[in-house]
């Protein structure tokens, strides 16, 4: 006797639910997880432009330069600015809300600094 293979339709329907969840989801977080990599990646850029004799006020400006050019909404007050060894140190810590429906929202926090 041959057994019968395939998908059957209610399988078909639940896995394409879950898939479109997990898609939804993928596009409401990836945006926020290049904004954090854009932000990282102009940090790093600011501390090999600067000098070591550089002050607070002009890395935050600098930042911010690089931040209107990658169209970011985070700014240059938001760094904390530390030299290390006489190294200039970006870090940085935010959180960003995603509301995904109803009254359910995923909140992500995100950290970064230029220390190696």
């Amino acid at each position: 006797m041959k057994y019968q293979r395939g998908v059957a339709l209610s399988g078909l329907i639940f896995w394409s639910v879950v898939l479109v969840l997990v898609l939804v989801l993928g596009m409401k977080v990836t945006p926020t997880v290049i904004e954090y990599v854009k932000i990282l990646k102009d940090s790093k850029a600011v501390v090999a432009k600067m000098g070591p004799d550089s002050t607070v006020a002009d890395v935050r400006a600098s930042f911010d330069r690089f931040a209107e050019i990658d169209y970011l909404d985070f700014k240059g007050n938001q760094l904390d600015v530390s030299k290390d060894a006489g190294k200039i140190v970006i870090e940085f810590a935010y959180e960003k809300r995603i509301h995904l429906f109803w009254n359910v929202s995923l909140l992500i926090e995100y950290k970064g600094s230029t220390a190696e």
